[in-house]
C-alpha cells in the first residue's frame, strides 16, 4: 500500500472492526439515553415552576439530538427549557458525553441573566449549590468540566455573578452510578426550579 497515511491495524483495532457486537451494544445504550432524556423531557413540561415562568422561556418543545464527535465521543444533548436567541438565553441542557459523565447545566445570558442572577447569587451564599460547577470561561457551548471551562461553585464569589457575561450552572454524574442518573438528573432540575422561583 502507498501513501503517507497508517492504514494497518493494531490487533486491538483488528479485533473491534471484526466484532460487531461492541457496535450494537453501543447503539443500544444511545437508545436508552434517548428513552431516559424522552422520558425526562415529558416531566419536565408539566413543571409548575416553569409554567409560571415568562411564557417565552417555556413555549419551544424540547429537543433531543445526538453527535458523533464532542471532543471525538458521542454525546446526546436534551434541550428543556429552551430559549435562545443571539442576546438572550434561558436554557437547561441535559448532556451525555460517551466516556464521561452526565451532566446538567442552567445556562442564562442577557436578561435571564440579569433576571435571575441574584437568587443565584443568595442560593450560592446559602450554601444550597455547594455540589454545583459554575463556568469559569466565557464559553457557552464548551460542557467539559476542567478548570479552564469549570469550578467548584465553593471557589466563587457570589458577587462575582454580576461581571459574567454568561451564567451557567453545572451537576455531573459519573457514567459508573448510571442507574441514579434519572433520579439525579430529576432532582438538579427541580433544584434550579426551586431556585429560580424563590
Amino acid at each position: 500500500m502507498t501513501g503517507s497515511a497508517n492504514v494497518s491495524l493494531s490487533a486491538f483495532e483488528k479485533q473491534l472492526v471484526t466484532d460487531a457486537s461492541w457496535i450494537l451494544t453501543k447503539n443500544s445504550i444511545i437508545q436508552k439515553v434517548f428513552v431516559l432524556f424522552g422520558e425526562l423531557s415529558i416531566a419536565w413540561q408539566m413543571d409548575e415552576v416553569l409554567q409560571q415562568m415568562p411564557s417565552a422561556i417555556n413555549v419551544t418543545p424540547p429537543k433531543i439530538s445526538k453527535g458523533e464527535n464532542y471532543e471525538g465521543l458521542p454525546y446526546i444533548m436534551l434541550d428543556y427549557p429552551r430559549c435562545f436567541s443571539k442576546e438572550d438565553v434561558f436554557a437547561i441542557r441535559t448532556f451525555f458525553w460517551w466516556g464521561n459523565f452526565f451532566s446538567i447545566t442552567l445556562h442564562l445570558k442577557g436578561k435571564y441573566k440579569v433576571q435571575f442572577e441574584q437568587v443565584i447569587a443568595d442560593a450560592i451564599s446559602k450554601g444550597q449549590l455547594n455540589n454545583a460547577w459554575i463556568n469559569y470561561a466565557n464559553e457557552e457551548w464548551v460542557h467539559h468540566f476542567e478548570n479552564t471551562n469549570m469550578n467548584p461553585v465553593q471557589l466563587t464569589d457570589a458577587a462575582e455573578l454580576k461581571d459574567k457575561k454568561i451564567l451557567k450552572l453545572a451537576y455531573k454524574l459519573d457514567l459508573n452510578d448510571w442507574d441514579s442518573a434519572e433520579e439525579f438528573l430529576k432532582k438538579v432540575f427541580d433544584q434550579y426550579m426551586l431556585i429560580l422561583a424563590d
